[in-house]
């Protein structure tokens, strides 16, 4: 038989050739712009990614509960029985305060030591005088600005005169968060007074800002596309955030685009983790009940610290609640007995729950105003008091502080510091001392200098660490 198979060669021109390769010239250009892309995605670091202090701190994360207006420390936590004695006597050159014109009004409540240590604490808080031995007490709080606004914004962000970083963004900058579905910053229902100073990062990349969270407003917006699976949006923001790590390559150590990639993720997973975290639906009712949110006089308030306590559980740095009202000009005793009924069984059951779960000993909870109240009254109305920002009070329980102790003092009226004065830069030095950090050492270059939270100031306070 023969073969009638021949090998036939017939040669290829340049035209040809170009002709049915050039799909594959597109599709190798592609794997090379990929593989770039997925090493520019290899090597790119989540600015928060959790990070080692400069030592090992006693506290993780700090719940900051914000009492916008000025509390009254001399009604509440400051207990001067000689103040009780002149009550409705002219202010005297004796007292301290003889720059103050006006009677002196005195602490309009009983005050009763409480717990093993003795603490001295108003009647206005009978649910958080259970936990006064966890309790230490800041009396020689002082402040350089007796104006709510000022004074607001010096306390979150340790300056009045220029727009500074928030020490929750401090805090985030620091230790990153533990946590990569949500920020290692959260503010739950802010006060107007600051604005976003309050939380802001202003010259810290910004990653490390707090995420506002308006409980009226249902929380945070959701913004998933609903017309999308979960695999389409997933796959548009992976090409977004492609295209954004190639051009952060081509421009590193651009913190505006740094920013924006990260801010595109998080929202993103966001969507599903923060839901989660704050809907109370699957809390049991006696938790519930526990933290008065079956209550109309505590349930704000009680839903912010039962929030606060499941973002920490969650890995979220720094939460701060907020609650306004405090600034009692006039019909002080009746105003401030309502403030403390609904902060007091919230706070309460906060620090109960964190011990509970074994988490307030890193857990650094930290209340107070702005600024305090004169032992002064108000023209003489008999029931209010004026700014004072020259001696208040604060307090700190967890996170390694000691319990159980009052640290510092006002003079015998209560109107200026006069022991253990702590100002601002004080406070915050002595805040990132319990979580780490050396606050001289905390510091982030902008503009040719090395800034920092406390300025150039701010000691530690040491006598109360645990």
């Amino acid at each position: 038989m023969m073969n009638t198979c021949r090998n036939t060669y017939t040669p290829i021109t340049r035209r040809g050739m170009l002709q049915h390769t050039a799909a594959g010239f597109g599709w190798m250009a592609f794997a090379a712009m990929n593989a770039k892309l997925a090493q520019a995605a290899d090597e790119y670091t989540s600015p928060l990614t959790p990070k080692s202090p400069h030592f090992l701190g006693k506290a993780k994360r700090v719940i900051f509960l914000f009492m916008q207006g000025g509390p009254s420390h001399l009604d509440t936590f400051d207990w001067k029985p000689e103040l009780k004695k002149n009550g409705g006597k002219s202010a005297s050159s004796s007292d301290n305060n003889k720059d103050k014109a006006g009677k002196l009004l005195a602490p309009q409540f009983k005050f009763a030591p409480q717990g093993q240590s003795g603490l001295p604490i108003s009647e206005l808080f009978p649910e958080l005088s259970r936990h006064a031995d966890d309790l230490c007490l800041l009396n020689g709080m002082h402040t350089s600005n007796a104006a709510h606004p000022q004074a607001t914004i010096a306390l979150h962000t340790g300056s009045v005169n220029f727009v500074r970083p928030s020490m929750g963004s401090w805090v985030t900058y620091g230790l990153g968060s533990e946590c990569e579905n949500l920020p290692g910053f959260i503010t739950i229902n802010p006060v107007g007074l600051g604005g976003a100073q309050n939380y802001g990062s202003s010259f810290l990349p910004a990653s490390y800002q707090g995420t506002r969270v308006d409980l009226e407003a249902g929380g945070i917006l959701d913004i998933r596309n609903r017309h999308l699976s979960h695999e389409r949006q997933r796959s548009q923001i992976d090409l977004i955030q492609e295209m954004n790590r190639d051009l952060l390559g081509k421009h590193p150590g651009h913190s505006e685009l740094d920013g924006v990639i990260q801010s595109f993720e998080l929202a993103y997973r966001m969507q599903t983790s923060v839901p989660s975290v704050l809907n109370l639906a699957a809390e049991k009712a006696s938790t519930l009940d526990h933290y008065g949110i079956n209550n109309d006089a505590t349930r704000e308030f009680g839903t912010q610290c039962l929030m606060a306590r499941r973002l920490a559980e969650s890995g979220v740095r720094f939460i701060q609640v907020s609650n306004r009202g405090w600034d009692q000009h006039r019909e002080l005793k009746s105003a401030l007995r309502k403030n403390c009924a609904g902060i007091d069984r919230p706070i309460a059951a906060l620090l109960q729950d964190l011990k509970d779960r074994d988490m307030l000993k890193d857990t650094l909870v930290l209340w107070g105003g702005e600024f305090g109240r004169s032992p002064q009254d108000q023209a003489d109305s008999g029931d209010g008091r004026r700014h004072n920002n020259q001696g208040y009070s604060m307090w700190m329980a967890g996170g390694g502080v000691k319990g159980g102790i009052r640290y510092g003092a006002t003079d015998e009226m209560g109107g200026t510091s006069v022991l253990g004065k702590l100002g601002t830069h004080d406070l915050h030095a002595t805040m990132l001392h319990l979580l780490g950090f050396d606050h001289t050492k905390l510091t982030y270059r902008y503009a040719g200098r090395d800034f920092r939270l406390t300025d150039v100031y701010g000691d530690v306070a040491r006598e109360i660490l645990a």
